[in-house]
C-alpha cells in the first residue's frame, strides 16, 4: 500500500467529501481536513462552513466518506468546489459516477475512499482564535463546523 501524505493530500490534491443517501446527497470538494487518533480510534476531521450546501448533508447524516483521486480528475474536483447543488446538477458536469455503499457514498473513479462515521462535531470558536486566522477567513462568513469520523472502512483501488 502507497502511503498516503495527509498534509499534501488535502492541501495540494483536495478531496472530495460527500454525505447524504442514495436517493439525496451532496458532495463537495476540500482542501481541510486531518487524519489521525481520538479516543483510541482512528479519526478524519473535515471542516465545513454553514453557507455550504453540504453541511446540511453533514449535520444530517451519520456517516460521510472522504475521497481521494489522481490529477486526471482535477478539473472535476475544481468544478466541484466551485459550484452548488443549489443552482443545478453539478455532478452531471463531471466524469465522476456515484458509487453507493453500505455505509456512504463515493465514486467510481477514486483512488481511496475512507468512510467514516460521525462520532463528534462542534463550531469553530472565534474567541479563542488568533485575530491574523479571523481576519483571513471569518469577517464576512461564520465559521466552520468541525467534523470528527471515526474510520469504519477504507477503499483503495
Amino acid at each position: 500500500m502507497k502511503l498516503l501524505n495527509p498534509f499534501e493530500q488535502f492541501d495540494k490534491k483536495w478531496a472530495l467529501l460527500t454525505a447524504g443517501k442514495k436517493e439525496d446527497f451532496n458532495t463537495m470538494t476540500i482542501s481541510w481536513g486531518a487524519m489521525g487518533t481520538l479516543w483510541g480510534k482512528a479519526c478524519v476531521t473535515v471542516y465545513v462552513k454553514p453557507c455550504r450546501y453540504t453541511y446540511h448533508y453533514m449535520n444530517e447524516s451519520d456517516y460521510f466518506t472522504v475521497s481521494f483521486y489522481d490529477e486526471t480528475y482535477r478539473k472535476d474536483l475544481s468544478l466541484l468546489g466551485s459550484r452548488s447543488k443549489r443552482d443545478g446538477d453539478k455532478l452531471s458536469l463531471t466524469s465522476l459516477h456515484p458509487e453507493f455503499l453500505d455505509k456512504g457514498i463515493t465514486f467510481a473513479e477514486a483512488n481511496l475512499t475512507i468512510i467514516c462515521k460521525k462520532i463528534y462535531y462542534q463550531d469553530l470558536n472565534l474567541e479563542v482564535m488568533d485575530e491574523e486566522t479571523k481576519k483571513r477567513y471569518y469577517t464576512v462568513d461564520a465559521p466552520h463546523r468541525m467534523f470528527i469520523g471515526e474510520v469504519y472502512d477504507i477503499i483503495e483501488r
